[in-house]
């Protein structure tokens, strides 16, 4: 029997309108290396979003691509990451980054997020200088390992903070899409430009093929980092279809487009299972939706649905994880919806 899947947002190819551009310019020679046109016109679509702000821009294959060279090339070998403990980094990364040398201080986060209060109290237990290592980089990522979003006004507390204290900011942006399409999201790309050393834009969760879009804001980390970007592997000879992939998705707003639906299909999904009386383990804010179901109904619904098991909650029941995407039906959503409601009458 085929299952639909709710396991990601990438289950997908790419969105039509990508397999045409790179279709239709597959025999346009351009420069190598993230050189040609295609990824300049990208840079500036991208930069267009930012105001006075003039960051670089650079363009790699994955999301743990992107943390690796963001944080290594931030960080001197005795330097250390603080990150929620539920980060992407610390539990979906297989020690990437410890692997480049760096250690991760983790701190308990609240509703996903961290906090400068929790930012504090690591700093505070990690001061034993030089015989412990020295946190000089916030982790955090927007939208949250569970799909909540920073306000405006909680990443200018975490900013504040990290200038305070001589820390750099980072924002892993694999679902930036999603956050910044939310309903009851503050923050543009404008604003985390000015709030972040460094962050990312990302695109494989958001119609591309593959792709993420480092924004390099504060100018003493940009410097040789393209021999970051080559040391570690990232220089893909072939950057134009990177690049032609970003070009597309911000030209004519397609990122935020293919977002928005994304989002409006997991509060299509979140209404009807809240509907049926269903609890949920995090508020539903983007495309990510952690319904409380029991254990019983997880089982039927594998029958037809692949979504992931999340963690238990109680003897007889579980938090799931349902996903949407910027290809997600609603018919798939009310088929999903239908088998929770028939479980209940």
């Amino acid at each position: 029997m085929n299952r639909y899947s709710f396991l990601d947002d990438y289950s997908e190819g790419a969105h039509p309108d990508i397999l045409k551009a790179l279709s239709e310019t597959n025999m346009v020679q351009q420069t190598a290396y993230g050189d040609d046109a295609y990824s300049q016109e990208a840079r500036t679509l991208i930069r267009q979003h930012m105001g006075d702000v003039d960051p670089d821009v650079w363009f790699v294959a994955s999301g743990t691509l992107a943390n690796i060279l963001t944080i290594s090339s931030a960080l001197r070998s005795h330097e250390a990451v603080i990150a929620p403990a539920s980060g992407h980094i610390v539990v979906r990364e297989t020690g990437a980054i410890e692997a480049t040398g760096h250690k991760i201080i983790t701190v308990p986060p609240v509703d996903g997020k961290l906090t400068p209060d929790s930012i504090s109290a690591a700093l505070k237990a990690n001061a034993h200088f030089p015989h412990m290592a020295k946190p000089r980089l916030v982790y955090l990522s927007n939208a949250t390992e569970i799909g909540t979003l920073y306000t405006k006004k909680e990443l200018e507390a975490i900013s504040t903070l990290c200038k305070e204290r001589g820390l750099l900011l980072l924002l892993d942006g694999a679902r930036l899409g999603a956050a910044l399409s939310a309903e009851k999201n503050d923050l543009t790309l404008k604003d985390i430009a000015e709030l972040a050393d460094i962050f990312w834009i990302g695109g494989t969760k958001v119609g591309a093929l593959l792709g993420e879009a480092i924004v390099i804001p504060n100018p003493e980390l940009r410097e040789e980092f393209r021999f970051h970007i080559k040391q570690r592997g990232a220089l893909l000879a072939k950057g134009r279809v990177l690049g032609l992939q970003f070009k597309e998705l911000f030209r004519a707003g397609l990122y935020f487009d293919l977002a928005r639906h994304a989002n409006g299909m997991a509060q299509r999904l979140s209404s009807k299972i809240s509907n049926a009386g269903y609890r949920f383990a995090a508020e539903t804010e983007t495309n990510q939706l952690f319904p409380i179901l029991p254990n019983v109904l997880i089982g039927k619904l594998k029958d037809h649905f692949d979504f992931y098991i999340w963690e238990p909650h109680d003897e007889s029941s579980s938090v799931i994880r349902l996903v949407t995407s910027w290809a997600t039906q609603e018919t798939q959503v009310d088929a999903f919806a239908a088998k929770v409601e028939e479980f209940v009458t």
